[in-house]
């Protein structure tokens, strides 16, 4: 089982599972604790590969489907019937699978930084990862990586944050990682139909020049689906503007409960 660790606010408080993107673990949401803490229960998971879980076999045909199924296991066994999803990156490709596959189980779906497509410039570099990824050292393949998703200045803690726990994954799990992006196109443009029906809130960063112009298309489109754009902040926005991403993501979230908090 995925390693996991639970902060409970009260017995009948809601749950909100946060899900890190690829190369963090479940400590990039730092930031987020004391103030979730106060309004859910939390669910934190650190995903295959990453932090605590690292050392979780992969198999050969494993895909995002079986990521989204070792979270819900987790969900299982804490007796969780139904969630909050939060993610960050390409955690929210492992939220919205597990909409797509187990919708009864998640109540909203708050995806930061969201990955719903990946443009030309962004294949090309993928391409190149995958073809030197197993004669590269994977850090400086990631430090680039990072470098070109997060450039500014004001994004360097949340630049080291991610390039300091990818210090704890082995090359062998980035790889499995990076191989995971090679279909995600038609894969993410098939998710976006399936969790229609789903309240979702994109929250994205305005300096997160790669990842923002397809989500604004999309919100365009579905009337379920809305997005706040906060300023000065990337990819992480998490990190780079923590207050606004909680305040922002915690009234979303408190729209949607079954019992209205006091």
């Amino acid at each position: 089982m995925l390693y996991y660790k639970t902060i409970i606010n009260k017995q009948d408080a809601e749950w909100v599972t946060l899900l890190h993107g690829a190369g963090g673990s479940s400590t990039i949401w730092f930031k987020q604790m004391r103030y979730y803490r106060k309004h859910f229960n939390i669910l934190l998971v650190d995903l295959r590969g990453h932090g605590k879980s690292a050392n979780k076999e992969w198999k050969k045909n494993d895909s995002f489907e079986h990521l989204a199924k070792e979270v819900v296991d987790v969900l299982d066994y804490l007796e969780i019937e139904k969630t909050h999803i939060v993610g960050i990156s390409l955690g929210t490709i492992v939220g919205q699978t597990m909409a797509q596959s187990y919708p009864e189980r998640i109540s909203t779906l708050v995806l930061g930084g969201a990955i719903i497509n990946v443009n030309l410039r962004t294949k090309f570099l993928l391409a190149i990862g995958r073809s030197v990824m197993r004669f590269v050292p994977y850090m400086f393949l990631y430090k680039l990586f990072a470098y070109i998703i997060m450039p500014k200045k004001s994004h360097e803690e949340s630049r080291l944050r991610f390039v300091n726990e990818a210090k704890k994954v082995s090359q062998k799990q980035f790889i499995k990682w990076v191989k995971l992006t090679k279909l995600v196109n038609p894969y993410l443009a098939h998710l976006q139909v399936a969790t229609k029906d789903i309240p979702t809130l994109f929250i994205m960063g305005e300096e997160d020049y790669l990842f923002m112009p397809p989500v604004e298309r999309l919100v365009k489109d579905h009337e379920n689906f809305s997005i706040e754009v906060i300023q000065d902040a990337g990819h992480v926005c998490n990190i780079d503007q923590p207050d606004v991403f909680n305040e922002i993501s915690t009234k979303f979230i408190m729209k949607h409960l079954k019992t209205p908090a006091i």
